[in-house]
C-alpha cells in the first residue's frame, strides 16, 4: 500500500448510555454531518478508515455486536449516517487512547499509515489522549475541529489548543482535513 494518513473514528458507535450522555448528546450531533463528510473524503481518497471504539464492557462481543447496539439505541440517529462500511478496519479499546493495549500501531504500520486525521469523541478525554499517543510515535496529527464532540466546550477548546501547542497537531475543518 502507499504511504497515507489514516482517518480515525473514535467512539462515535455509541448507545448514549452512560453518565454525561445528555451533556454530549449536543456536541455529537454537531459533529455527525463533519464525521460523515471525513468518511465520504476518505473512501473518495482511497484512505484507511479505523473505527476505535468502547466496548461498553462487553468483552465477548465484536464489533458487530456494538454497531447494532447502538443503532437500536434511542440515539442510533447519531450513528447511521456514519456507520462503517465494509472496508473500514476496527479497533476495540479499552481505556482513552485509540493505541492504550490495542493492535491499532501494528494496523497502522501494515498500512504504512504516515499521520492520522481524528474524529469522534470525546474531544477532551479520547481525542487528546489518543493525539497525544500519535504523537509520541512521531505521526502526524489532524484534528478535525467540526467532525469531534465534547462534554465540556470550554476543556475541549483548552484540549485543542494543548494539541495544537504541544503536540504540533493540525486543527482544521473537515473539508481541509485531507490538504
Amino acid at each position: 500500500m502507499a504511504k497515507t494518513p489514516a482517518l480515525v473514528v473514535i467512539d462515535m458507535l455509541n448507545t448514549y448510555d452512560h453518565e454525561d450522555a445528555e451533556l454530549l448528546i449536543p456536541s455529537a450531533s454537531r459533529a455527525v454531518p463533519a464525521v460523515r463528510n471525513l468518511l465520504a473524503q476518505a473512501r473518495e481518497r482511497d484512505v484507511p478508515v479505523v473505527y476505535a471504539n468502547d466496548n461498553f464492557g462487553k468483552w465477548r462481543s465484536h464489533h458487530g455486536e456494538l454497531l447494532e447496539a447502538a443503532l437500536a439505541s434511542p440515539h442510533a440517529d447519531l450513528v447511521e449516517p456514519i456507520r462503517p462500511d465494509e472496508s473500514a478496519y476496527f479497533v476495540v479499546k479499552a481505556r482513552h487512547s485509540i493505541f492504550y493495549e490495542t493492535p491499532l500501531a501494528y494496523l497502522l504500520n501494515s498500512l504504512d499509515v504516515t499521520g492520522l486525521v481524528l474524529c469522534g469523541q470525546v474531544t477532551e478525554q479520547c481525542v487528546l489522549y489518543s493525539a497525544l499517543d500519535a504523537h509520541i510515535r512521531h505521526l502526524p496529527v489532524t484534528i478535525a475541529r467540526d467532525a469531534v464532540a465534547h462534554i465540556h466546550q470550554d476543556l475541549a477548546e483548552a484540549a485543542l489548543r494543548m494539541m495544537e501547542i504541544n503536540m504540533s497537531a493540525r486543527i482544521v475543518q473537515a473539508a481541509d482535513a485531507f490538504r
